[in-house]
């Protein structure tokens, strides 16, 4: 019964602790590699899981010349995106003189970004890394701090009462003076009302903490679930859940969304206003990277290509204009039948092996997996590093961008429930990197889209949890997209 009312006092301490979920699915950090002027950084944001609540940072100068660096949060749209507090010094690791690290109160559920400040003998240079925060739980003490705080109440109820009964008996008399009858009874009446106020306080408490908390759980952000289905002609069509529908009763958490997530306000990423997967579960020897159609930004269209039969998980990346990047689940059953060919920037496979060091492309070419001997672990930052190769072990020449990019990468737990789509910048979406910059006064620190081709993409990116993952690496070469399939153990 106390321990509601108690948790008020901790409330703070309670926002800081760290969940794992949100627009990636399963896989809430995110991870940017790129300029802060002339400063090549690797950047970690872990958001809180609950708003207002702290963002752990990391930055790791990639080329150790970084004496300082200082970090500030700035909102993606409105006043917040040129208004912020005095800029927070990062901390220098005592392990490793090139990590930074600090933290930063998000205090407004939305778009952010996180603009980083860096200082060293090259002069100073900045980068701005979009983050969204939302809370992806309700913040719940244990059973055990609980059961304090609940003691604690019941010790102040009994002190309160205690005093109460003092000051309407022994505190009325005279030094030496005995307790009289009438003196007993206003003591005992005084007590007696205290002890209904204390009742009453502490139970409306209760009873306004729970509406509190049931009113926060429907702000909790809940990834959202597309409708599929197939239609004749082999058409794919998906139906984005919108978050100010009737599945969403809440007038509160309606009214906040529509600030910031509408149903028809999508914005091309990369210039597709949805980039949908397909994986065959749970095989996933089937993937699929598709660029549906729309007229209405809700009901997608896509036409499917030869999908063998199977269960398959979907997967809907999308971005709205404040930034915010969602990614829409649902599965969908695919009979064993024939489809179109491939078109546009439309790809995937059939019969996909994965390996954990070289896959096998077309024309006798492969992709190399660059890693070292050591062990993955969950919740650690790495450049993943892919080599394009011929027949005869040399180099590609012939890989060109795809979709702007030198490559895409989807990293997948073997159960469905991590899903991030990484580019050679890291896990933030395009669409809302170019808006976090767009203010920038040197190219620099804009996003490297359309640059020469070497046989060689890498991707940041740390696994959120242990367990056994596929790494789907996408690259374009003599004007075809090959998929690289790789498995990775991942360590706690």
């Amino acid at each position: 019964m106390f321990s509601r009312l108690h948790l008020l006092l901790i409330l703070i301490g309670s926002l800081l602790i760290s969940l794992p979920a949100h627009a990636h699915v399963g896989s809430p950090d995110a991870y940017y590699e790129g300029m802060a002027g002339p400063y090549r950084v690797l950047v970690v944001i872990q958001p809180p899981a609950v708003v207002p609540g702290v963002a752990q940072i990391q930055v790791r100068s990639l080329d150790g010349d970084i004496g300082r660096i200082e970090i500030l949060p700035l909102t993606m749209q409105g006043p917040g995106a040129s208004l912020a507090p005095r800029p927070d010094t990062m901390q220098h690791s005592t392990v490793d003189p090139k990590v930074f690290s600090g933290s930063l109160w998000i205090m407004l559920r939305g778009s952010w970004k996180v603009q980083v400040q860096a200082e060293g003998t090259h002069g100073k240079g900045e980068v701005d890394v979009p983050v969204a925060a939302v809370s992806m739980t309700a913040a719940r003490m244990n059973s055990g701090m609980g059961a304090m705080m609940s003691a604690f109440g019941l010790l102040l109820a009994i002190a309160l009462i205690g005093i109460v009964r003092s000051a309407n008996g022994d505190a009325q008399l005279a030094p030496q003076a005995g307790i009289s009858a009438s003196l007993k009874r206003r003591s005992r009446v005084g007590t007696t009302i205290g002890i209904l106020v204390i009742v009453l306080l502490v139970s409306g408490g209760y009873l306004w903490w729970g509406v509190e908390a049931r009113a926060n759980e429907l702000m909790v952000y809940r990834v959202p679930h597309l409708d599929a289905s197939l239609r004749a002609g082999n058409k794919l069509q998906v139906k984005l859940e919108n978050p100010n529908g009737p599945s969403f009763k809440d007038p509160d958490w309606q009214a906040f969304w529509a600030q910031t997530i509408k149903g028809n306000d999508l914005v091309p990423d990369h210039g597709h206003l949805m980039h949908l997967f397909l994986v065959r579960l749970p095989d996933m020897k089937s993937f699929w990277h598709l660029h549906p159609e729309t007229a209405n930004y809700q009901d997608f269209t896509a036409s499917l290509p030869a999908v063998p039969g199977g269960h398959y998980q979907i997967y809907a990346d999308i971005v709205h204009s404040t930034g915010f990047p969602e990614t829409q689940v649902g599965t969908i059953d695919v009979p064993s039948e024939e489809g179109e060919a491939l078109r546009g920037d439309d790809s995937g496979g059939a019969s996909l092996a994965a390996s954990d060091r070289v896959a096998e492309l077309s024309d006798g070419y492969r992709m190399a997996w660059e890693r070292d001997s050591s062990p993955l672990h969950a919740q650690q930052a790495i450049l993943f590093r892919f080599r394009v190769e011929d027949k005869n072990g040399k180099p590609a020449g012939d890989l060109e961008n795809y979709m702007g990019m030198a490559g895409h990468a989807v990293f997948m737990s073997d159960d469905g429930k991590v899903f991030a789509h990484i580019h050679p910048e890291g896990s933030v979406s395009m669409a809302a990197l170019t808006m976090a910059q767009a203010a920038a006064s040197d190219a620099a620190k804009m996003p490297a889209m359309n640059m020469p081709i070497s046989a060689e993409v890498s991707f940041p990116y740390g696994f959120p949890q242990a367990g056994d993952y596929h790494l789907f690496v996408q690259v374009k070469r003599a004007g075809k997209v090959e998929t690289g399939v790789f498995a990775a153990h991942v360590l706690p």
